[in-house]
């Protein structure tokens, strides 16, 4: 199915106790757009500016992603500068600089409007419920969101939400948006509003899901060295609903499946700043890894 995902496309600056990166390719939707790609084709919405580097253009079209929808703007491109710590457990966020992003309204060329999967990565709800009115007959639809929404954005972003089947959130925003402090019972309101599952990213400890048809953990991948953890969720997520977007069915044992697919690209994406794995991982290579996580759940 064709999968369609709307969000920033950003050059970031990074710093971690090990190394560091500056003005390198990032963005949610250029995480999610990479990931999901070895699944199957992306079309992705976006807006850069003049100063984009041409090297990051040529990257996403030899990728074999669908840049119709991505316009450049006269200013600058959407910058991020943040640091972590040792533990690598959140993002310091340095400097934001959000260009011509700060005035992006998205606009779906004629035939992104078929699209059947549909991916609202984090930007204003009411601009992702605007993309929602001009796609045509989505199979599926789910969406992102952050901190900074639910706190200015919050009867938008209910608002969007009960139009959408899937929600990808991290435990904090899942409490914070919920008003409970137990993970499970914010899990069990937030669905209760008319999803057919959420899943909530705990970074190192994995993600977990609670669907109509039940309640699924999964362990993040062991992984002796983490270099740079900017992107894992946004990779979670492409490779997730890419994963989906391949097959047909997505019914509960699907929605698991894909989990796994998408717990196996974020672990590549830590090991390298930017994309730098992501560019470099086969299919085969993410397989073995689902593979190991299966046989990990085993007893």
């Amino acid at each position: 199915m064709s999968l369609l995902v709307v969000g920033s496309v950003a050059l970031d600056s990074v710093k971690t106790p090990f190394a560091e990166a500056s003005d390198v390719l990032g963005g949610a939707a250029v995480y999610f757009s990479t990931a999901a790609s070895i699944f199957t084709q992306v079309k992705l919405v976006g807006v850069i500016g003049s100063d984009f580097p041409k090297e990051h253009m040529e990257y996403l079209k030899n990728r074999g992603i669908d840049i119709k929808g991505l316009k450049t703007e006269e200013g600058k491109t959407f910058r991020w500068s943040g640091s972590y710590s040792q533990s690598f457990n959140e993002a310091n966020t340095l400097d934001t600089q959000l260009n011509v992003f700060a005035s992006f309204n998205p606009t779906l060329p004629q035939d992104y409007k078929d699209a059947k999967c549909v991916f609202l990565a984090n930007i204003d709800p009411a601009l992702q419920l605007n993309v929602l009115q001009q796609v045509e007959s989505p199979k599926i639809i789910a969406l992102d969101t952050m901190n900074y929404w639910i706190d200015n954005k919050k009867e938008a972003l209910l608002k969007t939400i009960k139009e959408v089947d899937i929600m990808i959130i991290n435990d904090a925003e899942a409490k914070q948006l919920s008003g409970e402090h137990n993970i499970n019972k914010a899990m069990e309101k937030i669905i209760s509003w008319g999803l057919k599952c959420i899943i909530v990213k705990r970074g190192e400890y994995g993600s977990v899901t609670i669907h109509s048809e039940g309640y699924f953990s999964l362990p993040a991948y062991p992984l002796r060295e983490v270099i740079d953890p900017t992107g894992a969720g946004d990779t979670f997520a492409g490779g997730f609903m890419g994963y989906l977007a391949s097959v047909e069915d997505i019914g509960f044992n699907r929605i698991k499946e894909a989990m796994a697919y998408g717990t196996a690209l974020a672990s590549f994406n830590v090991e390298d700043f930017s994309l730098g794995r992501l560019k470099t991982v086969r299919k085969e290579e993410v397989i073995e890894r689902v593979e190991r996580l299966r046989e990990m759940m085993r007893f």
